[in-house]
């Protein structure tokens, strides 16, 4: 029997708002953490692959091996956070600020401990709930704002591209085309090869998927909820295999680019688990 999720109930997960201590350290092991804030986002550090960047509501945390989380920047709620897919320095971001508001798209050099405004975005400032940089071409950024929007100058200035997908819960660039981008939604996944302009159906029809990422060697990942995490090739995104059928519903997944056996991802009320099987099987991250 497939297991039902709502999938306003995962993104009223990702962006809901909880109430942080102020006198929460900033070292903390990640089982205390989840009990203060929740996850928008994860990366491996490619500097360190022993070490993950976490995107959170209350700040952006460094993860150790063994489920330290030490907090780098107090700028508070850390949405549609992506990491550069070539230069390791770089880090993207939006999101809002504590005092309320948006922080239009944001870009850190230094591992995420400062962050710049590049751009408020069209009609911004925004706060990109969804967004990813391009694989084949970096300098192309898509951010969800209203619709798609896309920059082509490394998100200096931005243009709108189209409507967001209906029920649109994640968004993944391809690494094949600058122009092809992939939706999760309510009702299966959705791409795009004209930049987001138009969208067609093309797996999943009238099943929830949560999570849609592109990886190394052509290959596309999603979750469909009831399924579980599915893979394909880039060349045939119509055509799917099922990994795993662990049923923690994955909302946010980071491969690491050295060794793409090694997996992480964000699970819908589980915290962080990890795979070092690409995926096949999974077990829960920093836990005691």
């Amino acid at each position: 029997m497939k297991r039902s999720f709502s999938a306003a109930a995962a993104l009223a997960y990702a962006i809901i708002s909880f109430a942080m201590p102020a006198t929460a350290a900033d070292s903390v092991p990640l089982s205390k953490l989840e009990t203060q804030t929740h996850y928008h986002g994860l990366a491996v550090d490619p500097t360190d692959p022993s070490r993950l960047y976490l995107a959170t509501h209350h700040g952006f945390y460094l993860v150790a091996a063994d489920g330290t989380a030490t907090r780098l920047s107090q700028v508070q709620d850390f949405m549609g956070f992506t990491p550069h897919p070539t230069d390791p320095s770089v880090l993207y971001a939006s999101g809002h600020p504590s005092n309320g508001g948006n922080l239009g798209f944001l870009m850190s050099v230094d591992g995420g401990a400062n962050w710049t405004q590049i751009s408020p975005g069209l009609n911004g400032p925004v706060d990109f709930h969804q967004m990813d940089v391009s694989p084949a071409d970096p300098q192309v950024i898509y951010g969800v704002y209203g619709g798609i929007q896309v920059s082509r100058d490394g998100g200096k200035t931005w243009s709108m591209a189209g409507p967001a997908p209906e029920g649109l819960i994640a968004l993944a660039a391809s690494a094949r085309s600058a122009d092809r981008l992939y939706g999760a939604t309510q009702n299966g996944l959705v791409i795009s090869d004209d930049a987001g302009a138009t969208w067609q159906a093309v797996a999943f029809g009238g099943e929830t998927v949560s999570m849609v990422a592109t990886g190394p060697d052509d290959m596309l990942y999603a979750y469909a909820v009831g399924q579980g995490l599915m893979s394909a090739k880039e060349e045939k995104p119509n055509e799917w295999s099922p990994l795993s059928s662990d049923e923690r519903i994955q909302l946010h997944l980071a491969i690491d680019a050295r060794d793409p056996n090694r997996m992480f991802a964000i699970a819908h009320k589980a915290g962080i688990i990890q795979s070092t099987d690409g995926g096949k099987s999974w077990q829960s991250f920093g836990q005691p």
